[in-house]
């Protein structure tokens, strides 16, 4: 019996023995020690292969895959944003409330990603942004690297030396036409605890991109730099202090191999409950959760929705200090790489949790079958949005969910009844 087809490198062992274990539970496969079987945890590179038009390659009905066939819509850098500014153009054309702008031309409830430019491309717009503000910190990004890879910070001109102007046509070219990148203004305001910085990881799967049928899971965590923050110029190229990925942090000093630098999200909104208050503290991951939806819609017209398709993603989101979150980037193949005891246990149920939805009770996959599991199966996932039950009720949910916000009465959240708003994700 084959659930999913290909051949793939296992990043640990780790990661072959927690797949297998899950698959010998269910009875789908017995793996002996020197035998080669037949499921293979897809990377994205092996997805592309399946899915292209020169294999020839035919999924049969039995057959269910870990990606979808142009995912990167999402989980490239400048793919992600580059949909989002489209998704927010057309809801303004259509003249959805959602796309509101204050008084200085910001949106109200779409405004999640740091402001962001392509380069080469976009160099000119770039350097137009960047003088209004000379003082400012921007991150550049290349756009197909993982882990903290080539990423470094500016916060001048003059330190961006991998490009040079061409000087026959003044336009800006890049010395490698192979590589391009992103460059974000940097959040250097980040919320800090211990004064350290962090970011969280949330790992989102989506069962269906038409309709939209996302599942948000409950046992993510924070992932907390090394060094104590410092917006100074001196520190600018210190990675321990500005990237929070754990390929860059285990490489520091004081890197501690027992947490790992890790804080689950439930220690985290503890935290905040009992700094900041439970109110706003709800109000964050509502938001959160705002942010995962529109980033999924924005890229839903544009996503090949291969029925034999499902997608676990690893989100990462940076709070700032008055409790904005941002979304930083998604990734496709979240790592299932375990760096601590806590670690391994978390993405042991994540795996099992995520087969559970694309694979009901174990039984033998159906790439037909109606995409909408049970609730005894979910585990620690909880759904974060169907699309067919929010037109259900009403084209105006989305902005009345936001945040728990009523239409009527904007900013301010619902207290009407007492009961909590029915959210768009729920």
């Amino acid at each position: 019996f084959r659930i999913m087809a290909g051949k793939v490198k296992w990043v640990t062992d780790i990661e072959k023995s927690v797949l297998i274990n899950n698959f010998e539970k269910r009875g789908w496969i017995q793996v002996t020690e020197n035998e080669d079987w037949n499921f293979y945890w897809m990377s994205v590179q092996t997805i592309r292969n399946v899915f292209s038009v020169e294999t020839g390659y035919r999924l049969s009905d039995d057959q269910i895959v870990n990606h979808f066939p142009n995912h990167y819509e999402l989980t490239r850098k400048d793919l992600m944003v580059k949909n989002i500014k489209r998704y927010r153009k057309e809801l303004e054309k259509e003249g959805s409330p959602l796309a509101e702008k204050d008084e200085n031309g910001k949106y109200i409830y779409l405004d999640f990603v740091p402001v962001t430019f392509m380069l080469p491309a976009d160099y000119n717009l770039f350097v137009e942004e960047f003088r209004k503000n000379p003082s400012s910190t921007w991150i550049m990004k290349p756009c197909g690297k993982a882990q903290g890879k080539g990423i470094f910070l500016i916060n001048k001109l003059s330190q961006i030396k991998k490009w040079s102007r061409d000087s026959k046509t003044s336009s800006f070219v890049s010395q490698s036409s192979k590589e391009a990148y992103v460059i974000s203004l940097y959040i250097n305001n980040p919320l800090l605890i211990g004064g350290k910085k962090f970011d969280l990881r949330l790992y989102v799967l989506v069962s269906t991109y038409r309709p939209l049928r996302c599942y948000m899971y409950k046992l993510g965590f924070c992932r907390f730099c090394t060094v104590k923050y410092t917006p100074s110029t001196s520190e600018l190229d210190n990675m321990f202090v500005h990237l929070t990925n754990v390929a860059i942090q285990k490489h520091g000093d004081d890197y501690n191999h027992i947490h790992g630098g890790k804080w689950t999200v439930s220690n985290l909104r503890l935290y905040l409950e009992s700094t900041r208050g439970k109110e706003v503290t709800n109000k964050l991951f509502d938001e959160i959760h705002w942010i995962i939806v529109q980033s999924l819609k924005a890229v839903a017209p544009v996503m090949n929705n291969d029925k034999h398709c499902f997608e676990c993603y690893g989100y990462d989101i940076i709070i700032d200090d008055k409790l904005k979150p941002w979304l930083i980037e998604v990734n496709a193949s979240p790592s299932l790489t375990s760096s601590t005891a806590n670690d391994r246990i978390l993405k042991y149920n994540l795996i099992n949790d995520t087969l559970n939805i694309a694979v009901p009770n174990g039984e033998i996959p159906d790439c037909k079958w109606n995409k909408s599991p049970p609730k005894e199966v979910l585990g620690n996932y909880e759904v974060l949005y169907d699309e067919e039950m929010a037109q259900s009720d009403g084209p105006d949910r989305d902005l009345r969910s936001r945040s728990g916000q009523s239409t009527a009465v904007k900013g301010n959240r619902a207290r009407d009844s007492g009961k909590p708003v029915l959210t768009t994700w729920k």
